[in-house]
């Protein structure tokens, strides 16, 4: 029972280096999305095999100067870590004060959370971040959009 617990954590834990390790790799992959400025790319989705029912989809988002996401909310199942890799990120969740994400520092979401300003700090320099997200496993919409 203890080897498999173990062995499914060190597979979880793959999984992330993975995940962190293939935005290097992957600068494109097919699954990407690009609206104004702003360009959303899957760079890794796999289940998690101790965790039933649930998997890590990992995402880079790209934000041309000035530009800024819709206001959203990501699926109930979702919990959301994202480290800024590039530039500066403005955020605002719920109703949190404002705050500015430099490369290198991070964030999260829970399940729920109302992301109501996601922008790029800079009106000169593009700034891009990744997200790492435990979500249902068949979560295909990961970013609901309010408009």
């Amino acid at each position: 029972m203890l080897t498999r617990f173990l062995h499914g954590f060190a597979f979880a834990a793959l999984s992330i280096f993975a995940a962190l390790s293939l935005f290097i790799a992957l600068p494109v992959f097919p699954a990407s999305a690009s609206v104004l400025g702003e360009k959303v790319t899957l760079v890794f989705d796999h289940a998690l095999p101790n965790v039933p029912g649930k998997s890590i989809k990992v995402q880079t988002v790209e934000y041309e100067p000035g530009v800024s996401s819709i206001p959203h909310t990501h699926p109930d199942s979702a919990f959301i870590y994202a480290t800024i890799l590039e530039g500066s990120v403005r955020s605002k969740i719920n109703d949190n004060p404002v705050q500015v994400y430099h490369a290198g520092e991070s964030f999260f979401e829970l399940p729920g959370d109302h992301h109501r300003i996601s922008a790029n700090a800079s009106d000169t320099k593009r700034a891009r971040l990744l997200a790492v997200l435990i979500a249902n496993t068949n979560e295909q919409n990961l970013v609901i959009n309010e408009e």
